[in-house]
Formats: C-alpha cells, structure tokens, sequence
C-alpha cells in the first residue's frame, strides 16, 4: 500500500462531502488512485521509505566505476553501506549532487579514502544502501502528541490534538511511521453547560470545563452534529454548525463533547518496525511537496464529478452545452510535470 498525497478530510472541505460509509469509500480510493497517478506522471514516488536497497556492482571497466546512479531510488539520507555482504565505512560514501540535494541520484565512492565496491559471487543485487528514500526533500511538521503510551501492535492511538490530521496522514514517531486509515471521536471529558438551538448562527458552545485543549479546526461531535472549532477560549468555544455534512440539530444541557482525536492506524509504515512509545511522545506529519497536494486534490475533485455524471459530465445549457473541457486540471497537472517530472535518464556518466 502507498501512502496519499492529500487527506480526506482536505477533499471534504473542498466540497463538504456528506460523512457517510460509501462517501468516505470513494474518497479513499480516488486518493489512492490519484497518488500513484501523480507517482506515474512524474516518474517519482514522494513519500519517505526506509530500509535497504540493492543495486548490481558497477562495471568496473566503467571510467567511472566509483559512481552508482540510484534512477528512481533516490536518497534523503544513509545509515549503512555493504558490498557483498560487507560493510563499507560511511566516511568512505559520499551523496551527490552534494550541493542540491536532498534527494541526492547518486552515491560515489570517495576516492582519498579506503572503499570499494567488491563483487562476491556475482555482480547481481550487490552493493545495499541503507537509509532514508524520497523523491523530494521530506518535510514534517508537528502535529500532536500521543495521549497514551503505546505497544508495539495497537492500532487505535490517542492524540492530544485533532487539528492538523487526518485520514491519509504519515505521521512519524520517534523512527516509527504510521499511516492514518480512519478516525473516530474521543470524549474530552466537557459537557454542554448551555442548550444550543439548531440555528446556523447559533455559534457559540458553553462547555462544563475550559476549553484551553481544544484547538481551532478540529471538529467536534455533540449527538449526531459535528461542528468544526473556529476558536476556543474559557469555557467557549465558536463553532462553524452542520460541518462535514452533518444535520444541524438542538443539544441539550448535559450533552457529551467529542472531538476526532482517536486515530485508527497502520502500524510500522513506509518501511519502518513497529515499536512502543511513551505518553507524550510528540508526533510530527510528513508534508507532500505543495503542488502535488494541490494535484492530488484537484484528480480526486474531477474524478468525483465524472463519477456522479457517470463520465458525461457537461457545461453550459442549451446550444452552448459542451462537455467539460477539463482544462484547469490539465494546467495543475502540467505545472507539477514541470516541477517534479522525471524527463530524463539519470545514469548518463
């Protein structure tokens, strides 16, 4: 499984999608589709992967035989090196192009020092770098931390803030990565001390307790509404009501407050081992490359809408009815081949 380069939730806010079961299904499965399109189109995978690769032995007839091209398997960084099973020391490997990357296209050999690339048996899958693949700079933010210390097989985690994820998030703790596959509400511990009428500008929640640790954008669950959080002070909090295509109802007093910060997850992701970690372990969220979360977005938008036209999707009325050109999409598209495309080989010497 591949990791999505936009989240669910990115896409509901683009159109406010109804939460239900098949809506939610169709949206996981166009993100899917449109991530390894992008993957396609570019010739690139952009999410991190850690572990080991293996390359044959460069020609060493080659002028150049110190020099290993990695094509489509380019390096954010490295933590081990073998040449037929042995190890050859760091300081002896050098990334390159050293002043562009990361992602770097190639390793070489530094030539002052005491290295080589030694055949074994045979020259097949020879040389193993060990480290840290991406092809684009990995970036992360912080996002949260863990409400709970965990083992190293439990699938449902506790976050501290809902804010910032969601499903198709990467996120990393401490070496470990975990992928989003779902979310489900949390109590936060409040009740409603005030009745909330099912009036749109009745924005205003009074909660039993303070608010301090609820954070503007998560979205709360009170009965059946959900609400997303505009700000949060005292015991208030402003809400935006009927969010993510819920039904605007009236709440009593006494009512539960929940908030999305449970966490259904894929343990062990993009190569990582699964492992135990401490309450409070901050967790930070790998960011996709803006363009293509843009792109990403944009193939699940389009797909959705040919989907529901049954692929005769059309514009205009009339004698001016024509079918949808597509053309915004094709832009997007071009402007992220543009960016990130692979055009060309990578190994010429």
């Amino acid at each position: 499984m591949g990791v999505p380069y936009c989240t669910r939730e990115s896409v509901k806010a683009a159109v406010d999608v109804k939460n239900t079961a098949a809506a939610n299904a169709q949206i996981d499965r166009l993100i899917e589709s449109a991530a390894r399109n992008i993957e396609r189109l570019c010739h690139r995978v952009f999410w991190p992967w850690t572990g080991t690769r293996y390359f044959d032995w460069p020609d060493q007839s080659s002028p150049t035989s110190w020099r290993l091209w990695l094509a489509q398997n380019e390096l954010i960084s490295l933590t081990a090196v073998t040449a037929a099973g042995d190890a050859v020391l760091l300081a002896d490997v050098l990334l390159e192009p050293s002043n562009d990357g990361p992602p770097y296209n190639r390793v070489e050999l530094d030539r002052s020092g005491t290295g080589s690339w030694t055949s074994g048996d045979t020259p097949q899958r020879n040389i193993g770098l060990t480290g840290v693949y991406a092809g684009a700079p990995v970036e992360e933010r912080p996002v949260a931390a863990l409400a709970e210390a965990l083992d190293a097989s439990e699938t449902l985690v506790d976050v501290t803030d809902g804010s910032l994820l969601g499903v198709g998030s990467l996120l990393r703790v401490d070496s470990e990565r975990l992928l989003v596959t779902d979310r489900r509400p949390l109590t936060l511990g409040v009740t409603l001390a005030a009745e909330l009428d099912d009036q749109r500008n009745a924005v205003t929640l009074t909660l039993s307790a303070s608010t301090g640790a609820i954070q503007p954008g998560e979205v709360l669950l009170i009965d059946g509404e959900r609400m997303q959080v505009v700000d949060s002070t005292g015991t208030t909090c402003t809400v935006t009501r009927a969010a993510d295509g819920s039904t605007l109802a009236t709440h009593l007093v006494g009512a539960i407050v929940y908030s999305y910060r449970t966490l259904v997850v894929a343990r062990g992701a993009a190569g990582t081992t699964a492992a135990a970690h401490d309450t409070a372990a901050p967790i930070v969220e790998w960011v996709p490359p803006g363009p293509v979360q843009a792109l990403a977005v944009a193939e699940v938008l389009n797909s959705i809408a040919q989907e529901n036209s049954a692929y005769v999707r059309v514009v205009g009325t009339g004698e001016g009815q024509r079918n949808a050109s597509g053309a915004g999409l094709a832009d997007v598209r071009s402007q992220v081949y543009d960016g990130y495309g692979r055009k060309a080989r990578t190994g010429a010497v």
